[in-house]
């Protein structure tokens, strides 16, 4: 499988939703649920203050992170997507929604959560070092930032494995990994800002 050399525009998700309102199966899939649960237990605090998720798709994790979170702001390029969150979320009054491409945009505010859960491997390694420009930033003194990818095989920019690896390198000089965890097709790595 050749692999895409440029990060995927709007226009490629906006495609898959047009096909069908929940492409990767977010709402029904037993590897999504255990994912989900393994995501939500990797996190290593009871509550945050104010967390940023991108990539929200649909909202099945946001709804779950929700009642984790005094505010979360919920970012997807899609406004189908971000649609259906609102919808799945709209008792959760704590809970926003933007429409938002990263990381040429990027909200404004402070995060003591930021969760990148299988969105970075839509990124090439330009778009990614500007991404990592953002996180740091943006993540607070002490924050949390929840890497989650499937690592099996596809034609994104980077594999699951690589944009990990890649996030983790060049975040070096302000973020550590604090946990990793392995399953059989996806993997979750933890970090927390270091500096200052």
């Amino acid at each position: 499988m050749s692999r895409r050399t440029a990060s995927l525009p709007p226009a490629y998700f906006a495609e898959l939703y047009a096909a069908d309102p929940d492409p990767w199966r977010f709402a029904t899939s037993d590897y999504e649920c255990e994912k989900y649960a393994a995501t939500l237990a990797a996190l290593p605090r009871p509550r945050y203050r104010s967390a940023l998720e991108v990539g929200c798709s649909i909202g099945v994790l946001t709804r779950a992170l929700a009642g984790r979170c005094d505010a979360l702001l919920a970012l997807d390029v899609v406004p189908a997507a971000l649609d259906a969150a609102r919808a799945r979320c709209a008792d959760q009054s704590h809970v926003r929604f933007a429409e938002c491409r990263v990381p040429g945009a990027w909200p404004e505010g402070r995060f003591d959560l930021i969760l990148l859960s299988e969105v970075v491997y839509y990124l090439d390694q330009a778009d990614l070092a500007a991404l990592v420009g953002r996180l740091r930033e943006a993540l607070e003194p002490g924050g949390d930032l929840l890497l989650v990818h499937w690592t099996g095989e596809t034609d994104y920019p980077l594999s699951g494995d690589e944009a990990a690896e890649s996030v983790i390198r060049c975040s070096a000089g302000f973020a550590r990994v604090r946990h990793r965890a392995r399953a059989e097709r996806y993997r979750l790595d933890l970090l927390r800002r270091a500096d200052g």
